[in-house]
This record gives structure tokens, C-alpha cells and sequence, in this order.
């Protein structure tokens, strides 16, 4: 009885053993690779670049003043529409003393001049009247009293332009009141009253009182860079996003292409602008960020494969197509035109091949 419970214990021991030598040797065994397959689709691809930038008013003025001193009146806010030659400010001019000075000393000689040749007059006259001298000796007076006269209101003019900028005679022309130059709204208002502004000239560009734009011609202003922009040309269409408004799309057409290049974070941007078509139930605000998306080719109903199917090499590319289950053979193809997720395909490829996906296997069945 012992000798056979032995036999026996040797027995489950050997298959136990074998056993485990079998499932050890199972599982050192690599499983098969399944690869799954795709094939091509019939579809439309587009080559796009991509231009960022902002949309801003075709026409935006600076509104300057041609005399300094102080701003008396504003007159506008931002947001509100002015006509050209709608009042923007009021400026009060603070006189140079050695200016005012000279003034007011030629306004004095002036009137002495005119009390002197007012003297001569009326003594002539009263010559004249007794026939003493003749007309003509007379008129000669009167011219020197009209001059005296036209000289004492010269310099009276003139002492009232530099103490206020503006004379009696000017009646509502006068550059302390700073006029909008054209018509449009009033984007932006820099100064407050009490603030000195400096006149615009020759050696100084002026203080801006008021920027005002024609809200209804916008253009977009953007970048693209030198690897794209020998594809482009006036005429183009252009898909506008506009950040603040992202549901809707907005067409535009390109209009400038700079000529000359400016390097950015070490790469070559060429500035583009395209005028806008607006849309009458939005309203753009000047400056708003905007991405173009701008075509470059196109091609419709072409053949297609996913890009990362494709193998180039060098001057070839090729695909490995399914010649029987989980069977493949190298297959030389021709391409076209890539958007970078799809690439056409010419030549060497049909809709019913199986091409196998690469570095993309399936689970083994077990």
C-alpha cells in the first residue's frame, strides 16, 4: 500500500512538474502581432496657412493742436460720433510774457502814431477849409491818418492772438478750438481738462487730444512668414476668427503684401492687409484680435490616405499594403497635395487596397 501512494505522489509531482515546464515555456513565446488596417477615402483637402494680427479702422486720425497751452473743454467721449468740424476741445493759450510784452509796447506806439497823424489832420483841415493849402496837400494827411488807424488795429490783433488766440475779426475760425478732421467715432481721449498739450510743428509731433476712425471700413492687419508668403497674392480670400467673437466667421480680401520682411523671435514676417466685409448686426471694435486662414491650393473629391501611413523616402514614398491575412508587401504610390493630416494620392493605390497602419498592432486573439 505505501509502494503504490509513492508511485503515486511521484506521478502528480512529474505532471506538476511538466506542467509547469509547458506553461513557462507558453509564456516565454511572443505573441503574434495583429495589424490592423485602413484604406483610402475619397475626399476634399486644403492647404492653409494661418495669419495672426488684429482688426483695425482703415482710416484712424490723430487729432492735434496747432497751439499749446491748456485744455479749457473737452467736448467729446469716447464712443460718440463726430462730424468733420464737430468741436473736440478748447485750449487756453498761457502767453509768452517777452511776446505779450512786444505787444502791447506796439499797441502803445501805435496809438501814439495814430494821436500824432489825428493832430496833423485836423490842423490841415482847417487850412483846407480856409483855402489855404490846396486837396492835394490834404489827402496826403488823410492816407497818414488811415494808415495810423489800420497800424493801431494790427497791433490790437495782435495782442489779442497771443493773449487768447484768436482775433475780433476772426469770428468762429480759431485754432483753440480743436476741430475733428474728418468724420467717424472718437476711439480714444488721452487728456482731461487741466492737462498742457503742446502744439503740433515741424520739430514736435503734438499732443493727441482725440483719436477718431471711420468704424465702418476696416482692414485686417497680420503676419505671415517667408515660407508662405511667395504663395500668396492680392485677391486672395481670407476666413477671418475674431477672438472676441469666435462664432462667427468673417470674409476678407487681401489687398497688400509688404514688400520688404522684418525678423521676429529669429524668423522673417512680411506684414499683409485685407479689407473686412462687415456684417451689419456686429459690431467690431477697433483692435480686436484675429487669426486669417488664408487657402493656398485645394483639390475636391481626390483620393486620400492619413499622412502617417506614408513612408518617403527620399524622392519615393510608399505604403504597405495586405496581400492576404496579416500578409504585406511594399507598395510604391504617387502623391499630390497635403494639409498635413491627409495626403493625395495619385498613382499606385485604389479605394479597396488594405493598408496596413503602422506601429499600430492589434491585440492578439487569445
Amino acid at each position: 500500500m505505501k509502494k503504490i501512494l509513492k508511485i503515486l505522489l511521484g506521478l502528480v509531482i512529474l505532471v506538476v512538474f511538466a506542467g509547469t515546464i509547458v506553461y513557462l515555456y507558453r509564456k516565454s513565446q511572443a505573441k503574434p502581432v495583429i495589424y490592423e488596417t485602413s484604406v483610402a477615402s475619397v475626399t476634399d483637402i486644403v492647404r492653409k496657412t494661418v495669419a495672426t494680427g488684429k482688426v483695425v479702422p482703415r482710416k484712424e486720425i490723430e487729432i492735434k493742436p496747432q497751439i499749446s497751452g491748456i485744455i479749457a473743454e473737452l467736448y467729446v467721449e469716447p464712443g460718440e460720433k463726430v462730424k468733420i468740424g464737430d468741436m473736440i476741445a478748447k485750449v487756453r493759450i498761457i502767453p509768452n510774457m517777452i511776446s505779450l510784452n512786444e505787444a502791447e509796447s506796439r499797441l502803445n506806439r501805435a496809438r501814439i502814431s495814430l494821436d500824432d497823424a489825428r493832430k496833423n489832420y485836423d490842423r490841415q483841415k482847417s487850412l483846407f477849409e480856409s483855402k489855404v493849402i490846396a486837396e492835394a496837400e490834404l489827402q496826403t494827411y488823410d492816407v497818414a491818418l488811415k494808415t495810423a488807424r489800420q497800424d493801431v488795429e494790427s497791433a490790437e490783433n495782435n495782442l489779442q492772438l497771443i493773449r487768447e488766440g484768436i482775433t475780433k475779426n476772426a469770428g468762429s475760425a480759431s485754432n483753440t478750438i480743436i476741430r475733428s478732421t474728418i468724420a467717424g467715432m472718437v476711439l480714444t481721449v488721452p487728456v482731461e481738462v487741466g492737462n498742457s498739450v503742446i502744439e503740433s510743428n515741424t520739430f514736435n509731433d503734438g499732443t493727441t487730444i482725440a483719436t477718431v476712425a471711420d468704424m465702418g471700413e476696416m482692414i485686417f492687419k497680420g503676419k505671415v512668414d517667408e515660407s508662405e508668403v511667395g504663395k500668396l497674392h492680392e485677391g486672395m480670400e481670407l476666413i477671418l476668427t475674431v477672438g472676441a467673437i469666435d462664432a462667427e466667421r468673417f470674409t476678407a480680401s487681401l489687398e497688400h503684401i509688404s514688400p520688404k520682411g522684418v525678423e521676429e523671435n529669429g524668423a522673417i514676417q512680411f506684414e499683409i492687409r485685407a479689407a473686412v466685409s462687415l456684417k451689419e448686426n456686429l459690431f467690431i471694435r477697433a483692435g480686436y484680435s484675429a487669426n486669417a486662414d488664408i487657402v493656398l491650393e485645394s483639390r475636391d473629391s481626390v483620393l486620400a490616405v492619413q499622412e502617417s501611413l506614408v513612408v518617403y523616402d527620399g524622392d519615393s514614398a510608399w505604403v504597405e499594403i495586405e496581400t492576404s491575412p496579416q500578409t504585406f508587401r511594399k507598395q510604391l504610390i504617387k502623391t499630390g497635395l497635403s494639409d498635413g493630416l491627409n495626403v493625395e494620392v495619385l498613382e499606385g493605390l485604389t479605394k479597396d487596397d488594405k493598408i496596413k497602419i503602422r506601429n499600430a498592432p492589434a491585440p492578439a486573439a487569445k
